[in-house]
């Protein structure tokens, strides 16, 4: 009874003859603070009553989705969640005297609130959250989503097998740090765990791994505090690999089964050449993907360009052999000119074996002759005989084909050991 009856003598209506009421409700606290008036000076001055001590601002982060990363341009776009606390100390009330009210929300511009600002920051959309939660005791709670797009190096070496590390960096800059210090609520294994729980997005980057650097940034004549989270993602590579890498393998082993195969020169020459032409397409697409200012060039791109040069050779070792069996052909028709004509060795013979006809009917003693005195009436045989083949040519040709399978294994071997190193 006590209670109410100074309620009533302390909120009553001026006006006489007005029904007396009880201050339950949440716009008696806002006139109890005064923040209805038209002054806002309390929304933009700092709430600090020891001048020696500053005041103590704690953040909460949540990765919530990766949204994209741009490599040719650099960037990533993120949507996290910041949760901001401190305090006020003259925002206060006591919970009994307003019904137990021991909260209310507020616009974030009704009193002071950390001024943010993102170093990394190129592009984004601004919070539509501007409310913030106010505490009996002067406590302030704000939680804002953002969605920014951060500038991020990315170091592309290992694409598509590449881990991404990108850092948010936040800090005040209005204030120095004798006046505001930011700090983190929860450890980064905690913030690791509770978004990877609300952790949205499923597509071609991971969440991996959070970790928080908190320093005291040094610009110009004063220091301020800085909270860095340094963010680690993992692409998924799959897409890629059954996009471009096994395409290209493909066709690199179909190049390698025409070079070995038993067609013709010229059917091999044909084959090769559509195959590069196939292996160039995928070259663009990877093209239009990469980053023009990587200083060091990427293992796929050494991998697509070392494919297509050992593609290259086995067109030019083809067109090798294919010259030496046209200059083989070539001397065979040169050693074919010095031959005896081979109309007069056939008439030769056909002398030949009508005296030996005719030898044999006249006695019988000439079957006895020797072996040596009948090899005389046989047909002497030719002093050239024609070669169809170079026999060097065989041997050429296996040469030239088992180092180019020597020097693409070893290829394949270095590529494979830079992508897993």
């Amino acid at each position: 009874m006590q209670r109410a009856f100074i309620a009533i003598l302390t909120f009553a209506l001026g006006t006489a003859g007005a029904a007396p009421r009880y201050v339950c409700t949440y716009y008696d606290v806002v006139e109890y603070l005064n923040i209805s008036s038209h002054s806002k000076l309390h929304a933009h001055i700092l709430p600090k009553t020891n001048l020696k001590e500053p005041l103590e601002v704690t953040m909460d982060f949540m990765l919530v989705a990766i949204l994209s990363v741009v490599e040719k341009l650099q960037t990533v776009t993120f949507y996290f969640v910041l949760n901001l606390e401190w305090k006020n100390t003259f925002a206060t009330w006591d919970p009994q005297d307003f019904c137990n009210i021991s909260q209310i929300v507020l616009p974030t511009n009704t009193y002071w609130s950390p001024p943010i600002f993102i170093l990394e920051r190129v592009n984004g959309q601004n919070s539509n959250l501007d409310y913030m939660v106010v505490m009996h005791n002067g406590s302030f709670n704000a939680t804002q989503p953002f969605q920014v797009t951060l500038t991020c190096s990315l170091m592309i070496l290992k694409f598509p097998f590449d881990t991404q590390t990108c850092n948010l960096s936040i800090a005040s800059f209005l204030h120095p740090v004798t006046d505001l210090v930011m700090k983190t609520r929860r450890t980064p294994a905690e913030m690791m765990k509770v978004s990877q729980s609300y952790f949205l997005t499923d597509g071609e980057w991971k969440f991996t791994n959070l970790s928080i650097i908190e320093y005291i940034e040094q610009l110009d004549d004063g220091q301020f505090s800085v909270i860095t989270y340094v963010i680690s993602m993992q692409r998924r590579p799959t897409l890629y690999v059954l996009n471009l890498i096994l395409p290209t393998c493909a066709l690199y082993l179909l190049d390698m089964a025409v070079l070995f195969g038993p067609s013709s020169l010229e059917e091999k020459i044909s084959f090769q050449i559509a195959i590069i032409l196939g292996s160039s397409m995928l070259a663009v697409i990877l093209n239009n993907i990469l980053p023009t200012s990587s200083n060091k060039p990427p293992v796929i791109v050494v991998f697509f360009l070392g494919t297509f040069l050992l593609m290259i050779m086995a067109v030019l070792d083809t067109f090798f052999l294919l010259h030496q069996q046209h200059k083989s052909l070539r001397l065979n028709k040169a050693l074919r000119s010095f031959q005896p004509d081979v109309h007069a060795e056939l008439a030769m013979t056909a002398v030949n074996n009508q005296t030996t006809k005719h030898l044999a009917k006249e006695g019988a003693q000439l079957l006895h002759l020797p072996k040596k005195a009948r090899g005389k009436g046989q047909p002497a045989k030719p002093h050239w005989q024609l070669q169809e083949q170079d026999p060097f040519l065989p041997v050429l040709e296996k040469v030239l084909l088992y180092s180019h399978f020597l020097l693409s294994l070893f290829f394949f071997v270095i590529i494979s050991i830079k992508w897993n190193s």
